[in-house]
């Protein structure tokens, strides 16, 4: 087993009287993702980073507020992660919990947020269940959710022609709610699923998979998967002649650092849905620039800004309660405020506990146009927030009244 990392980050060496409630006098965040597998590049030491840049430019320091971060790796991996949970809430007094990709991970860890009457702050995981059937009033899913992903890309591809698919999906708690949300559009819209195949999470070889979805003669292959499934499937798939042979690759879930990796002569032609990219604007670009010099260069996906927006609208409560004791508490503060921050801008979070900000269709670049380095995307269409998240009434959250 893999030995935990923990990395403590200090705001201030004292708190001062306003904020005499907080427990053991300091708010302690947990930082929790992979760090060195699967999704490390998109989330991993990165999500550290971002939530240290949230607590510098929240200002806890001036404001009096002891903050210390810590992290670790769960190695995607629920019982890792469950056991590093429940010694950070039981023995290490952490407050919150944030990111934590891998949606079986986030589900357990979501179980005893809940239980400790702690703080779950979710921008990796993707799975719509945990503001659906398993939504938890600790909790609030920030960044984007298997739902968001499937009715942008999934709508899209539908409408322009690929009505025929095949799914290669990542079998685990992530790559069937991926793979269920998106049939749901592909189906509705008067597509048809002619198969699907899931694969072993991870995974490095993908041929048999990839013969089966040949075979299928499915328009589009849909991968339910991400981080290094995802470009080793498309990488495979070009030795394969898959796309050469008339059919499309859907990249389901995309990041920026996929992109990175596959290069833009892979990529190119990419469709796919994001709730956030580095250069959209000038807040954005700035973000990104000091991310990347403290990152060995590497900018930041969707997944680091919202680590960096969660933990930034997490201590506005907090200044506002003037206390961290009641998780359950400062989730109602968290969703009373509206959220506002540079990077995601004005938005608001949902009874369910889902946060509400506009989605993006992108297409990956041409080599040719790309002008500097990380200039991967341009935009295809901008998805509104009141579009781009499942209604309310539709996810079966126990929370939701009325």
């Amino acid at each position: 087993m893999k030995r935990l990392s923990t990395i403590a980050f200090v705001a201030a060496l004292a708190a001062g009287p306003a904020y005499a409630q907080f427990s053991d006098g300091v708010v302690k965040i947990g930082v929790m993702n992979d760090m060195a597998g699967t999704y490390a590049d998109l989330a991993g030491p990165g999500s550290v980073i971002a939530a240290r840049m949230a607590v510098e430019d929240f200002g806890a320091e001036k404001k009096g507020m002891k903050v210390e971060i810590v992290s670790a790796d769960h190695q995607n991996k629920p019982d890792v992660g469950s056991n590093v949970v429940r010694t950070w809430f039981d023995v290490d007094k952490v407050d919150v919990v944030v990111d934590v990709p891998t949606s079986s991970v986030a589900l357990a860890v979501n179980e005893i947020a809940r239980e400790k009457n702690k703080v779950f702050l979710i921008s990796g995981a993707a799975s719509s269940d945990l503001t659906g059937a398993k939504c938890s009033p600790n909790s609030v899913h920030w960044t984007y959710d298997t739902w968001s992903l499937a009715n942008g890309t999934g709508n899209a591809i539908v409408k322009t022609g690929g009505d025929t698919w095949f799914f290669l999906t990542a079998d685990y708690a992530f790559g069937h709610a991926l793979e269920r949300d998106t049939a749901a559009v592909v189906e509705k819209n008067g597509g048809k699923v002619v198969g699907r195949v899931r694969h072993p999470f991870p995974a490095t070889d993908f041929s048999s998979f990839l013969l089966q979805a040949q075979a299928s003669k499915a328009k589009i292959i849909g991968l339910a998967n991400a981080g290094a499934d995802t470009t080793n499937a498309i990488k495979q798939a070009a030795e394969f002649g898959v796309v050469a042979g008339g059919q499309n690759l859907a990249g389901l879930l995309v990041f920026l650092t996929d992109v990175h990796g596959l290069g833009l002569k892979t990529a190119q032609g990419l469709i796919f849905t994001e709730a956030w990219y580095w250069d959209m604007n000038d807040a954005n670009r700035a973000f990104a620039k000091k991310f990347a010099a403290a990152n060995k260069g590497i900018h930041p996906s969707m997944v680091h800004a919202g680590v960096y927006s969660s933990v930034i609208h997490y201590l506005k409560a907090l200044e506002a309660l003037k206390s961290d004791a009641d998780g359950t508490k400062v989730v109602a503060q968290m969703k009373k405020m509206p959220t506002d921050d540079k990077l995601f801008g004005k938005g608001s979070i949902r009874q369910d506990g889902r946060k509400l900000h506009p989605m993006y269709l992108f297409e990956v670049k041409k080599p040719s146009e790309s002008k500097y380095p990380w200039d991967y995307y341009k935009v295809r269409a901008t998805i509104p927030a009141d579009q781009a998240f499942r209604p309310m009434s539709e996810g079966k959250c126990p929370l939701v009244k009325g």
